[in-house]
């Protein structure tokens, strides 16, 4: 298989499912997220009772409540369900598409021997001690950080290791809950506007917020207009200049301010623009 030879397999290609139609059917919300907590479908089958959801947190909050009200049988029948990582089911080909995807960008499965060896005694000694699988989010990390982060867990009590153990299993859930449906955005971009001058707030000054456009392919792309807005008396706009859906639209901005105010204080103005996310 590919996993053996190094090479991260090629994700399907799937649109993001829309989070309020998924809320609308039990059997089309466990096809989709039944597999976000490893071979678990219980959770997202308990979690969906809280649905519908308003945000893919709401989401993520109703799968990590339903998994902390199970019994402690049931949490850790979901620890055991993972595989050790670059364990026995990673070399036979046994994993599930989420964790051979995972393990092989972590460079799972390109270790060499002795690296394999050492993963091997530290599953070993890990599962000796605590009998469940050493779990950890090893998305965007690499063999060597995975190798690192033994040594302080194996330290720690049962009790300790069962939370830090539940938390990775929630962080893998969440990313890929967020690899398969689509979020609502909840930002909002805002603008203030300072004359540095002065030493006050430039008020009555017009701001300009423009996106780009990419063209075709040999042509130029272009700036477009979202919209012109003017500071209150506080240097401030009266509402966020962006918000919601209009982030999608968004990728890259250009920012003007024009003279309202005389040239010789506009020179003098800053703007400052800031993100603002609940």
């Amino acid at each position: 298989p590919a996993w053996k030879e190094g090479k991260a397999p090629r994700r399907s290609i799937r649109m993001s499912s829309c989070l309020a139609e998924l809320s609308l059917k039990r059997e089309e919300f466990l096809r989709v997220l039944g597999g976000v907590y490893e071979k678990s479908a219980w959770v997202a089958d308990r979690a969906f009772a809280c649905a519908p959801f308003e945000s893919l947190s709401a989401l993520g909050a109703a799968m990590k409540q339903t998994v902390a009200s199970a019994s402690e049988a049931e949490q850790l029948a979901l620890l055991c369900a993972h595989p050790d990582l670059a364990g026995k089911a990673a070399l036979a080909g046994e994993l599930t598409k989420e964790s051979e995807g995972e393990q092989a960008q972590a460079g799972l499965g390109s270790l060499t021997e002795e690296e394999l060896h050492t993963f091997t005694e530290m599953n070993t000694a890990y599962r000796a001690k605590f009998g469940f699988p050493f779990i950890l989010a090893v998305r965007g990390a690499t063999k060597h950080t995975v190798l690192a982060a033994f040594k302080p867990r194996l330290s720690n009590s049962r009790g300790e290791e069962l939370a830090a153990a539940l938390a990775q299993v929630h962080k893998i859930a969440w990313m890929r809950m967020r690899d398969i449906v689509a979020a609502k955005p909840t930002g909002k971009l805002t603008c203030h506007v300072l004359d540095t001058a002065r030493g006050c707030p430039a008020a009555g000054m017009r701001v300009q917020l423009r996106f780009f456009v990419e063209g075709a392919p040999g042509s130029e792309g272009e700036w477009k207009l979202v919209g012109t807005f003017h500071t209150n008396g506080d240097g401030r706009l009266d509402g966020p200049a962006l918000q919601g859906d209009a982030f999608k639209e968004c990728c890259c901005t250009q920012l003007e301010a024009s003279h309202l105010l005389p040239p010789q204080h506009l020179r003098s103005c800053r703007l400052y623009w800031a993100c603002l996310w609940p």
